[in-house]
């Protein structure tokens, strides 16, 4: 396949600068393009790379870049290439069509239009599933639980029962949803489970990476909402509520009862403690441990997280620490000194 730039820029609302007749065949990275392929700049940072790359043309933004080569501007690069690549590289993967022999499918079970289901995949009792859900190998679905149109489900997924999913979900090989949540009692030194029999609720348009795991409420539901994107080896545990178009990053845990609002972002390997709430468009920077709550709007870091300017202030006074240190010494032996002269006197 192959278009003009001309045709590119009116695909993705763009502005041709430069010759748009060229032909393209492809779309790749900055660094791994060819001279037949379009490539994208979103981060001024790698503007130095415009001199470098071997790309035909550049997706940029409005702002003016220097290129010899031919751009187009646009107001989003990184979601106008996403639509260049899935012209230039649709979707390969074959999805299970049709329902395999050997999976078991349970009692007064619901099943939409053109459903696919494959091999050895358990679906329990009295469990519905809406039109065109795909659902791979090897998964277990709990009774009851509902699982709306156009949902993708990977391989050995586990979903427990009485879980609610959204329509248009995507869920990753090896998650769990709807495990119990880590809840005991301690008497006399014996721990006692306590029975969690509340649900989880997955809200629309919703990714969940590889094995994440979300617990489900002890009494109540634990709650994804719409839009929200997780990144892999997750946990999420028992009556945590995340609010819409939220980005939790890989290896965040986020401990019981926690309320997450929308838009908000949790870098990598952040830890929340329980029983707090992360504002809306709050942001909490990797390897965070977030011991209270965060309001609305607010960045922080470090653990324990503070504000983000109070933390790089305090990491930039640890760096100095050892100048510091020879400052007191040299302070220290100019006293002893003047104390010397004092006592001569």
């Amino acid at each position: 396949m192959q278009k003009t730039l001309n045709e590119i820029a009116k695909l993705i609302d763009g502005r041709v600068v430069g010759d748009g007749e060229i032909l393209i065949s492809g779309a790749s990275g900055i660094k791994e393009a060819n001279e037949q392929e379009i490539t994208f700049l979103a981060n001024s940072k790698y503007a130095p790379l415009l001199d470098k790359t071997r790309a035909a043309a550049v997706i940029t933004s409005l702002e003016t870049h220097k290129s010899t080569k031919p751009v187009i501007l646009t107001e989003n690069p990184s979601l106008a290439f996403a639509k260049i690549i899935s012209i230039f590289t649709p979707d390969a993967a074959e999805h299970p069509q049709g329902i395999d022999y050997t999976a078991v499918i349970g009692k007064n079970v619901t099943l939409g239009k053109d459903i696919a289901i494959g091999p050895y995949t358990v679906i329990g009792d009295n469990v519905v599933l809406g039109d065109n859900v795909v659902i791979y190998s090897g998964c277990y679905i709990g009774q009851q639980t509902k699982i709306g149109s156009k949902t993708l489900i990977y391989a050995h997924v586990s979903i427990r029962e009485r879980i609610s999913i959204g329509a248009r979900a995507i869920i990753h090989a090896g998650c769990v949803i709807g495990s119990d949540g880590f809840g005991f009692v301690t008497i006399k030194g014996m721990h006692h489970k306590i029975p969690q029999v509340g649900t989880v609720e997955i809200g629309d348009d919703v990714e969940i990476g590889a094995n994440v795991t979300i617990d489900r409420a002890r009494f109540g539901k634990t709650v994804i909402g719409n839009g929200t994107k997780i990144d892999n080896l997750v946990q999420i545990a028992h009556n945590v509520t995340v609010g819409e178009n939220t980005l939790i990053v890989a290896q965040v845990g986020i401990s019981g009862s926690v309320t997450v609002g929308n838009n908000v972002i949790l870098g990598g390997q952040a830890g929340l403690v329980g029983h707090i709430t992360v504002g809306d468009n709050a942001m909490v920077t990797g390897q965070s441990g977030v011991a209270k709550s965060v309001p609305p709007g607010t960045m922080v870091s470090g653990y324990p997280a503070r504000p983000f300017m109070t933390t790089q202030r305090a990491n930039a006074n640890v760096q100095n620490l050892s100048k510091l240190f020879d400052q007191v010494k040299e302070l220290k032996l100019k006293i002893a000194a003047l104390e010397k002269k004092l006592e001569n006197k």
